[in-house]
């Protein structure tokens, strides 16, 4: 994503080379991959992969996984990822809910945590109730820390020195999810997923649909000032696009499409995350379907998540997939995308229903267009927390060279 594969052998851009290694590492798994694969993956010299991997291992980011036959001469010795080396805290506030992991370097959730919270409370009282989740999983002397520092701890590059260390307890919440944290581990930041729209640069929200007392607060800023860690903010469906990146098996537009006390996107073009000039792209809510449709708590008439929402509050599924599916339709003739992926709360209470009325809308748009096929769609159910752990993504994804573009990294 938004990175070349090949390495360059200058000492200039050493962190860029063991970010490609890194990654690599991370995708190989518990399998573990070769020096030599290393260096054939990224075209950097076995010397250069050499250095960058002795590196590593002296941070206790990679470790030997043992030894693999070689078509000659000795067996190679494979390398792996050490997944909690560092961890990421992934925070996804919703309007009536927050959702907090903690994921390891593999992307793994180690701890959750669930609570109630009324977004349209004052923007400080939020802050206060997240920063308060976060010290609650990281527990005991870190809770301590994270109420007390006043500075935010910058991020670390790959090869770059040691990291802060933070120490982890049980997570508590109301029991949604939570594992046991373990022993002392790494901190690397926060990432934080709301509804947008947003500046993604700043960390700064905008006028979110229905509250308009968070335009222009500093969220990033705030919460930072308040744990004493890096804090990312984004939008709730970029965070889950990332996440899905990720962990997607190939390259490939797409779309993310989330239902759930709103309705938004989050676009993956061009290997990329996109984010658009200023950083607001994806508000795919408020495309006008009707033009003397109901009104949308934006200020407009005909809003799809107007209608959309009006149909889930009438118990209405089938009419609600089928508006769905009309922007869905939509999108994808706009940017010819590989594939959609439907999530969000509302679609996961009947993700059956969602998938064959937006897929019938799709496929109906593919025969009258004589575009071919249709493009696969797909839904998040049963895939965790995609908005939580995509934003803990936003922390590690720089880390492994992961960064999106189109407006922001």
């Amino acid at each position: 994503m938004n990175r070349s594969n090949a390495g360059a052998n200058l000492p200039t851009l050493r962190s860029h080379n063991a970010a490609l290694v890194l990654d690599l590492l991370r995708v190989a798994g518990e399998r573990g991959i070769s020096r030599l694969e290393l260096a054939e993956r990224t075209g950097l010299t076995p010397q250069a992969v050499s250095k960058i991997t002795a590196r590593l291992r002296a941070e206790g980011l990679a470790t030997e996984a043992g030894h693999r036959a070689s078509t000659g001469g000795k067996p190679r010795t494979v390398l792996r990822l050490v997944p909690d080396a560092g961890h990421a805290v992934g925070l996804h506030l919703d309007r009536d809910e927050l959702t907090m992991v903690l994921v390891d370097l593999a992307g793994t959730v180690v701890a959750s945590r669930r609570t109630p919270l009324d977004f349209g409370a004052p923007a400080g009282e939020v802050v206060a109730v997240a920063a308060g989740e976060v010290g609650a999983v990281l527990g005991g002397p870190a809770a301590d820390a994270v109420a007390e520092s006043p500075q935010p701890r910058p991020f670390p590059e790959p090869g770059a020195g040691p990291r802060t260390s933070a120490a982890s307890a049980p997570g508590g919440g109301d029991g949604v999810g939570t594992a046991p944290v373990g022993d002392t581990r790494t901190v690397l930041g926060i990432g934080v997923a709301v509804p947008g729209p947003l500046d993604h640069r700043g960390g700064v929200l905008h006028r979110v649909t229905g509250f308009p007392q968070w335009d222009g607060y500093p969220l990033q800023d705030a919460l930072a000032a308040r744990t004493g860690l890096p804090v990312v903010v984004d939008k709730d469906t970029n965070a889950a696009a990332l996440g899905l990146a990720l962990r997607a098996d190939g390259p490939g537009d797409f779309a993310y499409l989330h239902l759930g006390t709103g309705l938004g996107a989050g676009l993956f073009l061009g290997g990329a995350l996109h984010r658009g000039a200023r950083t607001g792209a994806g508000e795919f809510g408020h495309q006008t379907v009707s033009l003397d449709g109901p009104p949308c708590s934006c200020g407009g008439r005909g809003c799809i998540e107007a209608l959309c929402l009006a149909a889930v509050a009438d118990g209405d599924v089938a009419e609600a997939a089928r508006v769905l599916g009309t922007g869905a339709a939509n999108l994808v003739g706009l940017l010819d995308i590989d594939r959609v992926v439907l999530g969000g709360r509302t679609v996961g209470a009947d993700p059956d229903a969602y998938v064959r009325g937006v897929r019938a809308v799709i496929e109906e748009r593919a025969r009258r267009d004589g575009t071919g096929a249709a493009v696969p769609l797909v839904t998040t159910a049963g895939a965790g927390r995609p908005v939580a752990e995509g934003a803990a993504q936003l922390v590690l994804a720089p880390l492994f060279g992961r960064v999106g573009s189109g407006g922001g990294a």
